[in-house]
């Protein structure tokens, strides 16, 4: 069974950092490309970052970058997410999520269930 497991949302204040967990299982973790997608209430998912595991190369939204870091541990088959200098505007529901092909591909799995962050001003 596919599983992705999100964890280490919180609330925090402007400024703070916080490092998102993505604890997978059921899969080839070398095989795949794991992203972290968020989506803010009235708002549509927004792709914030990726990894791909067969060659380490990253990739990040513009709105995030210099202050997200991804980082995959294959041992442990867990993607990180840290981010730091975080703003109001980071404030959602974090998902990660798997990709077969490529971080810009289009089909992606996620157990849906989310880690939510929330950044106070």
């Amino acid at each position: 069974e596919v599983q992705l497991v999100e964890s280490g949302g919180g609330l925090v204040q402007a400024g703070e950092s916080l490092r998102l967990s993505c604890a997978t299982s059921g899969f080839t973790f070398d095989d795949y490309n794991i992203g972290w997608f968020r989506q803010a209430p009235g708002k549509e998912r927004e792709g914030v970052s990726c990894i791909s595991n067969s060659d380490g190369s990253t990739y990040y939204a513009d709105s995030v970058k210099g202050r997200f870091t991804i980082s995959s541990d294959n041992a442990k088959n867990t993607v990180y997410l840290q981010m730091d200098s975080l703003k109001p505007e980071d404030t959602a529901e974090y998902y990660c999520a798997a990709e077969a092909l490529a971080c810009t591909g289009s089909d992606w799995y996620s157990d849906g269930l989310g880690t939510q962050v929330t950044v106070s001003s």
